[in-house]
Order: structure tokens, then sequence, then C-alpha cells
């Protein structure tokens, strides 16, 4: 395949294994910072009327991934590159889509829009916190799932007798992906957010009780919600066996701390992001790395993706 495939530093380990899969060798560039912290980023090939892909997560720390992102892009550009793509497995600043309080930034649409100024030509990102991001963005988004290769993780290792819970009602529709595939029937935690780290469950919507939960979400961060969520539904009775599957285990801050007493089995998570958390329970990390590949063959040959978005 005549392409050329670059990454930052978010996660090379990942973008390594999306290049063995395509049988290409990860572009050869430098990402260097200055004394001042200033970042220069130099390409050691050609990539003159070529597609590239620029394979990156905007994971933490968000801000200099996303720099890396767009000055490996403008690089690209200014080299002469034919086509130019970006793959974002985790797109950071994606709950920042609205105003919450009314004096603050819609912080995913500046994102956004800086992305827009090195001319991308598609943006392939992976189970986005809302769908309505695609609308933020100047070049035409290809929004993909992971939620098969997760929900196939967990397939055939969970309680026959086991429930699907969303966290709060944001990810009902990303529940009801999960419950399809797995054929389980499905709960709603309604949760309330008090801060950027806190949350508050109040009830919870559909039955649990005696039934093994199965939290899903799109990501963890502080683990907040998902700390709210298994508590509110043992409350109702659910049994203190719960797994857990996100695509984004972002786990900063007391996340750790949150999920240690947590009676939970099995995490199950991507590996959209670098995992550097040493966590208190059993992991299994699923690679996304046949997604993004078969996602770049496809957009290089001009193929579909209608099997790989998320179209609700």
């Amino acid at each position: 395949m005549d392409f050329a495939a670059f990454t930052g530093s978010a996660n090379p380990g990942l973008a390594q294994s999306v290049a063995d899969l395509l049988g290409v060798a990860l572009g050869r560039r430098t990402l260097t910072r200055f004394p001042d912290s200033e970042l220069h980023v130099e390409l050691h090939e050609t990539v003159r009327g070529r597609d590239v892909f620029l394979i990156q997560p905007t994971s933490p720390p968000p801000d200099e991934h996303i720099m890396e992102l767009l000055f490996l892009a403008d690089a690209c550009r200014r080299a002469g590159a034919g086509r130019l793509f970006a793959v974002i497995p985790y797109f950071g600043y994606a709950r920042q889509d609205r105003r919450a309080t009314g004096r603050e930034p819609v912080g995913a649409r500046v994102i956004a829009d800086l992305l827009g100024t090195v001319g991308f030509d598609r943006i392939a990102a992976v189970d986005l916190h809302t769908t309505t991001l695609e609308g933020v963005f100047r070049a035409s988004v290809d929004h993909l799932s992971a939620t098969a290769l997760l929900a196939n993780a967990v397939h055939g290792t969970i309680p026959a007798d086991s429930v699907v819970v969303s966290p709060d009602l944001g990810g009902v529709k990303l529940a009801e992906r999960y419950a399809r595939i797995l054929r389980l029937p499905m709960a709603i935690v309604h949760k309330r957010r008090l801060s950027g780290e806190a949350v508050e469950a109040r009830g919870v919507v559909g039955n649990v009780r005696g039934l093994s939960p199965v939290v899903v979400d799109d990501m963890i961060s502080t683990a907040g919600t998902i700390e709210a969520a298994i508590n509110a539904v043992l409350a109702e009775g659910a049994t203190p066996d719960a797994t857990v599957v996100a695509t984004h285990a972002l786990l900063v801050g007391p996340a750790v701390t949150r999920l240690a007493p947590l009676p939970i089995k099995r995490l199950v998570v991507s590996n959209s992001v670098e995992l550097h958390a040493s966590l208190p329970m059993p992991v299994q990390v699923v690679s996304m790395a046949s997604l993004l590949a078969e996602t770049i063959s496809r957009l290089h040959l001009g193929e579909s993706l209608d099997d790989l978005l998320t179209h609700s």
C-alpha cells in the first residue's frame, strides 16, 4: 500500500501494532523540545503526493499531544502530502462540548477549529463522548466504534443473569449497543455531576436485583461515575461482582483509589490510551489495532466504512 503513517508520542505502541497489521513501517520523524519547551517536529522521509495517516490520541497531557498532531500535520502538508488523515483513538476535550455555566469556552469546538487549520481531509475518531461532536469539525469525521471489540471480549465470560448498566443518561445509546450484542437487559443510573470529579447517583431505572452488573461507559477518567453507578446498583440489590467495560481508560486523579474498594471482578478496556496505572483488579486490555488498520486500509482504497461506524 502506497501511503505513509506517522505517530506522535501519545501511544506509539498502538501505532506500531496498526502499522504491523498493515505491513508498513511507521514513518521516521523526530519530536524534540527546545530549551524553552517549544516543540520541534521534523519528518525524515518523503510524503509528496501520498496519502498520510497520523495516528495520535490526544490523551493526557492533551495539550502536548494535540500540538504534536498539529505540527505533524503541518509538516506533512508543507512537504506535499496528497491526502491527510487524522486517526484519533481518543479525542481529548470531548466533554467540553457545551457551556455549563455560561462564562466558559466550548473546548471541543476550539480544538476542532485548531485541527481544521492544518487541512485534514478526514478525521477518524473512536467512541467520541457524544456523536454531536461530529458537527464541530471542519473536516468530515468517521466516528468509529470499539463496542463490538469490547463486547466480544466479555461475551461468554459474564454470568447468564447479567444486566448492562448505563452509568448516566448520556450513555444510554452506548449501553443499548452493548445490550443488543450481549443479548442482555439494560438498566440506567440517574446521575448528577457536582464537579469535574464528583458525581451523585439519584436512582436506577430498570431491574438489577439479583443480577450481575456490567457497567459500560465510553471512558473512565477519575472513576467518579463508575463508583456512583456501582454503589447505586448495589443499593438496588445487584450482586457484588461487577464487570466494568470502557473504551478509554484515562484513570487519572483519584481513579485507582475509587475503584479499589468496589466489587469489580474485571475491568475491560481498549488500548486507545496507554495504561500506566497499577490496578487492584484483573484488567483485560483489548487492542483496537485491527479496527484502526481496517479503517486506514479502507480510507486509502476509497471503500465504505459503514459497518465500522457509530450510527447513534
